[in-house]
């Protein structure tokens, strides 16, 4: 059974609103007093409904995070950088991973609706903002992260996808790189549509350059590895000689295909870039050539527009970061880092 905030005041011998004043407004109150209530919530086993008092204030100390795949690093990256920048904030964060699903980013919007979050952060799975909108309306801030909107008034915090992949294929056409192969997800996934627009735009300033597209279903590793077996299987002249991968993931699969079921030898055969410079990506059997999203600092940046949005902030803002090329031994030039910092638009 549990412990109401009256027998609490009874046991510490105060009213309930010293009680009250101990649990949200310390400073009101005198340190013997709150020692006294602070032993006899420990005595009884009292814990605070926050529920309750969610309903009574309209909102709450927490933040919903929705990403495409919580177990990518690169978004286990940006949620720490979330949840950092929450907590200095007083805040805590409830994660939601869609898998790149719509119908489980719809349950979660919904939850957190429920939850009366203080506000939504979230990378969408697709271009349709209206449900966000929707949320905003409802009163409840939203802030996307990693992906812009511009037509919609959302704030957003983003890196330059286009501009990245760019980089990437202008990187391995300048070695010389003339067949290159993209494999990415979804063109439905904005990261991917961009990544790949940038990479047809490198293809278009050289000539004799041409770009095939591969298709996956998720942004894995066992789907990198499937693209790479396709590829392994292609006659070798038709093979391409560079591989612009849309992650990381997908980059250590292809990278896995290539060593374990061939004789395909990176970068020699075929030079290999990814994208999100992920941890592991400097210790895979060949260091992996990628181009860097600085995850922490998107997090916390969509947490302080986030906080403006929360404070009432009259105008509309995006941060926008320019991807880095970090070069490793997958795309056998030396060690270099291209690199760019943020914009505030």
């Amino acid at each position: 059974m549990s412990v109401s905030i009256k027998e609490v005041a009874a046991a510490a011998g105060v009213s309930v609103g010293t009680v009250s004043n101990v649990l949200n407004r310390p400073d009101k109150v005198s340190e013997a007093t709150a020692q006294r209530v602070t032993a006899a919530i420990e005595s009884l086993g009292f814990v605070r409904n926050d529920a309750a008092r969610q309903l009574r204030a309209g909102r709450s100390r927490s933040i919903g995070l929705v990403v495409l795949d919580a177990a990518n690093p690169f978004f286990a990256e940006v949620a720490r950088g979330v949840e950092d920048r929450a907590a200095e904030a007083g805040m805590v964060v409830l994660l939601g991973n869609t898998d790149e699903a719509s119908a489980r980013e719809d349950a979660y919007l919904e939850l957190f609706r429920e939850q009366r979050v203080n506000g939504v952060l979230i990378t969408p799975t697709g271009d349709d903002t209206a449900k966000l909108e929707r949320l905003r309306a409802a009163g409840i801030p939203v802030v996307l992260v990693d992906r812009e909107a511009p037509d919609s008034g959302l704030a957003s915090v983003a890196v330059d996808d286009v501009e990245g992949g760019h980089l990437a294929v202008a990187h391995l056409l300048a070695n010389g790189r003339r067949r290159v192969a993209f494999v990415g997800g979804s063109p439905s996934i904005r990261q991917v549509s961009d990544r790949l627009a940038g990479a047809r735009r490198a293809v278009d300033e050289v000539e004799g350059a041409v770009l095939q597209t591969m298709e996956v279903a998720t942004l894995t590793v066992l789907q990198g590895r499937a693209a790479g077996e396709r590829i392994v299987a292609m006659p070798a002249e038709k093979r391409p000689d560079a591989v612009f991968a849309a992650n990381d993931l997908l980059a250590v699969g292809l990278l896995q295909a290539f060593a374990l079921m061939s004789d395909i030898r990176v970068p020699e055969d075929i030079a290999l870039v990814g994208y999100d410079d992920i941890d592991f990506a400097s210790a895979t059997v060949v260091p992996l050539s990628s181009v860097r999203q600085p995850a922490s600092a998107i997090g916390r940046s969509a947490v302080d527009l986030l906080l403006r949005e929360i404070d009432g902030a009259a105008e509309e803002r995006t941060v926008r970061f320019r991807p880095e090329l970090v070069v490793r031994a997958s795309s056998a030039v030396h060690m270099t880092t291209a690199s760019a910092g943020p914009v505030e638009a």
